[in-house]
């Protein structure tokens, strides 16, 4: 049984439609977002369901049992002892095994060679590519897991520590995860702030050190971390070389475009950031250029970004658009165009153009639309779409101010609800 831990029934449910497929089964995402206990909960789904515990398996590769194992024939020798002996289908559970190396050969091998369920996690996109996309072409399915949703958050409260659920609950609770401490699992335990920030201060440098520092060999430490402060400094903004030439150049730092493009990649492919690409509607193309970034996780912007109230309104952004990734759409950056204002040519963007199975939703997202200035500049993006499909306003007001066929939603019925 699973300690301090809830069950997470949406990864659940998914990980049920495939059992026992033939599709090994990847489990992608940030370090320390759940992905260890999923495996764990599954596997203990599985003795429910009658599976006898010996023809469970599991190796974590970052435990000491374990971490001798660094190629794959040292894996296939104790998988096939392991398994020699067992009768009937055995479930072979891999946590982190991007560290061994030519792991996919063995997965491929488990998979022709023994009757088997192959569950397997990894803190690193690469893991579904190179290699692996030529060995498991067509037979492998990615889940993503994500650092724990706002009701994921209040479920933890309610169930792990008997927090009673009321509307003054629910908010004080938002207002935390809001603008303190995010939803990373490993830190729902802790008491306070500081302890908080100092867990996630040590997830992020355990990020840069482990995924990016020592698998990249990268020399000039101290540039990686300026860039990874610029792209927490910038969540929601539009992306340009010319902002991160100025950054780095009033801190007296000189670099390459080809070092920093390298950087970002990293960041992305231990899922630190994620990239959100525009849309022009116009020509009904993903563009190059202008895209956008945003956090995996929030909390890591208020443990490491000072004045982090400052930025409230970013990180609304950033908690909107996590969780439409969360809830399984694909998510650009709408561009409509430009117009001309105040004498200038301003680009007119829709926050969030959203598909999931070929149908679409457009969601602007703002901190609060309560003044009229405000309210126009929001809903006026909305109004231009050309086709009909559903259009939100996402803001933290309380009261409807839904508007001319706009549906407006406050955050936190929209996180703790399905409508989306």
């Amino acid at each position: 049984m699973i300690k301090n831990n809830i069950k997470r029934e949406t990864y659940l449910k998914k990980i049920e439609g495939v059992m026992d497929s033939d599709f090994v089964k990847i489990f992608t995402g940030i370090r320390r977002s759940g992905k260890t206990s999923l495996l764990h909960s599954w596997a203990e789904e599985l003795e429910n369901k009658g599976i006898n515990k010996e023809n469970i398996i599991f190796i974590s590769f970052e435990s000491p049992k374990y971490n001798l194992i660094d190629n794959n024939i040292d894996l296939d020798k104790i998988i096939y002892e392991k398994t020699e002996n067992i009768d009937g289908r055995v479930y072979l559970f891999f946590d982190e095994i991007q560290q061994v190396d030519n792991w996919e050969k063995s997965i491929n091998g488990y998979r022709v060679t023994l009757d088997c369920d192959i569950y397997i996690s990894g803190s690193n996109s690469k893991l579904l590519s190179g290699e692996l996309a030529t060995v498991l072409a067509g037979r492998y399915i990615n889940i993503p897991v994500y650092p724990f949703s706002f009701k994921e958050v209040v479920q933890y409260k309610n169930e792990i520590e008997g927090m009673e659920l009321t509307k003054e609950t629910i908010n004080a609770l938002f207002e935390d995860y809001y603008l303190n401490y995010g939803g990373m699992p490993s830190i729902l335990s802790l008491k306070n702030d500081e302890s908080r920030k100092a867990a996630l201060i040590d997830i992020y440098n355990s990020i840069l050190l482990n995924d990016i520092i020592y698998r990249f060999k990268i020399k000039n430490i101290d540039l990686l971390k300026r860039y990874a402060m610029f792209m927490m400094n910038s969540i929601g903004q539009t992306y340009s070389s010319k902002k991160i030439k100025n950054y780095l150049k009033s801190n007296d730092v000189y670099t390459t475009p080809n070092t920093l493009l390298k950087y970002n990649e990293y960041l992305q492919q231990t899922f630190f950031i994620s990239k959100c690409r525009r849309y022009d509607f116009k020509g009904k193309k993903l563009m190059k250029i202008k895209e956008k970034y945003y956090l995996m996780d929030h909390g890591f912007h208020h443990a490491i970004v000072e004045k982090n109230r400052l930025w409230a309104p970013r990180v609304i952004e950033n908690i909107i658009y996590i969780e439409l990734l969360r809830r399984g759409y694909n998510v650009t950056v709408g561009r409509l165009g430009e117009e001309n204002s105040d004498n200038e040519k301003k680009e007119i963007e829709i926050d969030y153009v959203c598909e999931k199975y070929g149908e679409y939703i457009y969601i602007q997202a703002s901190y609060s639309i309560s003044s009229e200035e405000t309210a126009k500049r929001e809903f006026k993006p909305l109004f231009k779409i050309p086709d009909k499909y559903d259009t939100y306003i996402i803001t933290t007001d309380t009261h409807d101010l839904s508007y001319k066929g706009v549906k407006h939603l406050n955050i936190i019925d929209f996180l703790l609800g399905d409508e989306i």
